[in-house]
């Protein structure tokens, strides 16, 4: 069987099964949670880093995707926060647990609002302490973590916790350890995680808006680059203010 082959299996049985979760109502929590924060005038905060960050780019401000969304970076820090840049030249960022106050400040979270966070390990600190952020301030906590690695490593926060251990909701993004799904000359190789987490993005999107229907009209993006595409997204937009984070 040739490689493409074997990175194709591996890939769509673990889509099929997502989709058959999906179908048997397995991410009807987490897309509750999306719906009724919208209709009643919240927005979507979405946190990924590194290749999780892939996640967030998939909910947040694309085509077909929802309005009310914001994408949360770390770069955020020095982009809206003020730190100097040379902050971002660390490896080692993401697993700080000292930044996620810092981080969690930027954020222009009201009631309402739902707190999503993509980190398929479910362990450093900055994705740890930011889940414990907003569940200290009050908002549902919806993760996208793979429970095979999760379990099998150590957390990296002071608190000891693992993202899927603080998530009000929690989705399987069936990535196994390491998230190497094949062996290539003695690597380890054939990443799977970032395909998984976008197929569900997509879903809970599909989701989500399917719900909102059912009470009106769901504030969806059109391509910006067909006629009239911007002028319409822009109106939509309006209507959150500067409650959401474009451009970072």
């Amino acid at each position: 069987m040739s490689h493409a082959a074997t990175f194709l299996g591996e890939t769509t049985t673990r889509l099929e099964r997502i989709a058959a979760l999906a179908e048997g109502g397995g991410l009807d929590p987490a897309i509750a949670l999306l719906a009724d924060s919208i209709a009643a005038g919240g927005i979507v905060h979405v946190f990924g880093t590194g290749h999780s960050e892939a996640f967030a780019m998939e909910v947040a401000g694309r085509a077909g995707g929802l309005i009310p969304t914001n994408k949360i970076a770390l770069r955020d820090l020095v982009l809206r926060g003020g730190e100097d840049r040379s902050l971002l030249g660390s490896s080692l960022l993401e697993r700080d647990p000292q930044i996620a106050e810092k981080l969690w400040a930027l954020v222009p979270a009201q009631p309402k609002d739902v707190i999503v966070i993509a980190s398929n390990s479910g362990v450093n600190g900055s994705i740890v302490g930011f889940a414990l952020q907003a569940k200290e301030h009050g908002y549902p906590v919806i993760a996208v973590t793979s429970l095979e690695h999760t379990a099998a490593v150590e957390p990296k926060h002071p608190s000891g916790k693992r993202l899927s251990e603080i998530a009000d909701v929690v989705i399987d993004n069936l990535a196994p350890y390491g998230d190497s799904t094949m062996e290539v000359a003695g690597n380890g190789c054939g990443a799977v995680s970032s395909l998984t987490a976008a197929f569900i993005a997509q879903l809970l999107t599909i989701g989500t808006i399917e719900k909102l229907a059912e009470g009106g009209e769901p504030p969806v993006y059109i391509s910006a680059n067909v006629p009239g595409g911007h002028e319409r997204n822009q109106k939509l937009e309006d209507v959150y203010g500067d409650r959401l984070i474009r451009g970072s």
